[in-house]
């Protein structure tokens, strides 16, 4: 498949861009070089082989679950307004 010229000045008006014929021209190769790739990429045999949800089918290394922090939950409610049963207690916004 290639474009020809008018193609482009169509496509561009669709998608209301202003595209004067120097820079259709310019488009015209673009795209059609994207077109002959997308041919060739069809053209290969991948019969067999399982499709991958990521270009790079790697697997993440996990670190181990642990606590690194110490518990400052009473350092903070300290100087909260309001507090009950280690809950902070804020106004009623909705009714």
């Amino acid at each position: 498949m290639s474009l020809s010229i008018d193609d482009v000045k169509r496509i561009a008006h669709l998608a209301r861009i202003r595209v004067d014929t120097d820079e259709a021209a310019r488009y015209q190769t673009q795209l059609n070089d994207i077109f002959h790739l997308i041919e060739q990429m069809q053209a290969i045999d991948t019969t067999g082989i399982e499709p991958m949800a990521h270009a790079r089918d790697l697997h993440q290394r996990l670190r181990e679950d642990m606590v690194t922090e110490t518990d400052r939950r009473e350092a903070f409610q300290a100087i909260a307004p309001q507090v009950e049963a280690g809950l902070y207690l804020v106004p009623k916004v909705i009714e």
